[in-house]
């Protein structure tokens, strides 16, 4: 094994252990923010009887299989939510590692990113909105971890891919009341910079993608469920699941389209 594919399983297996942590503290988050509740105090209890957690059934995924997925106190069910909440952050972090194992130092954004983007996709299913508790932080905090990843010229694009699709989903939201909430808008502003820090194809398909999901899930529904055009689904899941497919991998594919274009 050499050195580069060494650090390159280091940082996966970090990635992974940090994100099995990072998730157990998110599924406080998807809980207490929307209820406008402290993330720090109290500690972690049973949502039914209130009881603390012990240290020893604290540890993400492993502590609620050795419950069994019940309350050591009360014995009453505990969701598997949690768990896979955990596990799924976990293998997030660890994706995100194999994706930025070359450039390092853009790992703290985009795993912060990785987490806020689980956390709103969770709390929009939940309530149907995007906190600003979450929303509005993201913007100084992003912009300070990118600026210590330190690309040349890619901070500039990310200030500039967040204008852009912060301006088109406002207008989105105006020209249209309804079809989207302005939580979304300034969810997209995030999305345009960690987008296009990296290229101009990665914002351009992270955006496409987000429609293309949320229109496949849309008619899935009429068709499941006998839902209508005028039933709400929350977009901020897909706006994150469009961002993080051409993070991963898809933006390539909008690099190359720029590039034919150019041609």
């Amino acid at each position: 094994m050499t050195e580069t594919e060494l650090l390159r399983l280091i940082l996966t297996v970090f990635g992974g252990l940090l994100g099995l942590a990072v998730g157990s503290f998110l599924n406080v988050v998807v809980h207490r923010v929307p209820l406008g509740l402290s993330v720090v105090s109290p500690g972690s209890h049973c949502p039914n009887c209130q009881s603390a957690v012990r240290a020893r059934h604290n540890v993400p995924v492993l502590g609620w299989l050795m419950l069994r997925g019940r309350c050591f106190d009360c014995h009453l069910p505990i969701s598997s939510r949690y768990p896979l909440v955990e596990a799924g952050t976990g293998l997030v972090f660890a994706l995100v590692a194999l994706r930025f194992a070359d450039t390092p130092l853009a790992l703290p954004a985009y795993w912060a990113f990785a987490a806020l983007g689980i956390a709103l996709s969770l709390i929009d299913v939940d309530v149907r909105r995007l906190p600003n508790a979450l929303v509005v932080p993201a913007y100084p905090i992003l912009a300070a971890l990118l600026v210590v990843a330190a690309a040349p010229g890619a901070g500039l694009r990310a200030l500039f891919g967040a204008s852009a699709l912060f301006a088109i989903f406002f207008a989105i939201a105006v020209a249209a009341p309804g079809s989207m909430g302005f939580g979304d808008v300034k969810l997209a502003g995030v999305v345009g910079a960690m987008t296009a820090w990296l290229s101009w194809g990665t914002l351009l398909v992270g955006a496409f993608l987000a429609f293309v999901f949320g229109a496949l899930v849309g008619i899935t529904l009429i068709a499941a469920r006998g839902a209508d055009r005028r039933t709400a689904v929350p977009f901020g899941p897909f706006l994150v699941l469009g961002a993080w497919t051409a993070i991963l991998g898809a933006g390539y594919l909008g690099d190359a389209y720029l590039a034919v274009l150019a041609a």
